[in-house]
């Protein structure tokens, strides 16, 4: 089983960010690829802060006869197909697709993994690994990734550490969690 976080702040050619999180998570979906639990969806504050418009966010579960990197090359094909450009680090986009976990797999090992998560902050927005990283280097810290995360794998262990998705949900900041909130109650909200 893997998992991946899709988001979007920026509207494309399949519509707001909304439709564009619900039409690229249905791209999922393929001979090679079976989705097997999404999330809701949630609005969420732009990472880092001021660094654009909110996004809509979720996450899916899917179980893929591709391996880990060739999964990551089907969401890159997937992103391009949405409009997706790299222009700047942590920018406004039209969809992003990441590949949160594959199972129980490190990578590229347990050192290489370590490095990444334990970049300084300065350097995380410089600084881009050029081979993929398994899990997510930034799981444990994103409120974006583990709120939606939390409704569809809460008992995903992480390889490393040890934590559950649940228990690392959990030990987010309130003030990370306050601005997360289901699509549908911010409609909600507005009425």
């Amino acid at each position: 089983m893997a998992a991946i976080g899709a988001g979007s702040n920026l509207a494309s050619s399949f519509g707001d960010p909304k439709s564009t999180v619900l039409s690229a998570i249905s791209s999922l979906d393929s001979e090679s690829t079976r989705i097997c639990a999404v999330s809701r969806l949630f609005r969420t504050p732009a990472w880092p802060p001021g660094s654009g418009p909110d996004f809509v966010n979720a996450a899916v579960l899917v179980a893929s006869r591709l391996d880990p990197a060739a999964l990551l090359a089907r969401l890159h094909e997937i992103e391009a197909r949405f409009q997706r450009t790299r222009e700047s680090r942590w920018g406004a986009r039209t969809v992003d697709l990441d590949l949160l976990f594959f199972g129980p797999a490190v990578l590229p090992d347990p050192a290489g993994h370590a490095r990444w998560r334990g970049l300084a902050p300065d350097r995380q927005r410089i600084e881009a690994p050029d081979e993929l990283i398994l899990p997510h280097p930034r799981i444990e810290e994103r409120g974006f990734v583990l709120i939606p995360l939390a409704e569809i794998a809460p008992g995903w262990r992480h390889p490393l550490t040890g934590r559950t998705v649940a228990a690392m949900a959990a030990a987010l900041p309130e003030a990370d969690r306050a601005g997360i909130v289901p699509v549908d109650r911010v409609r909600e909200n507005r009425s």
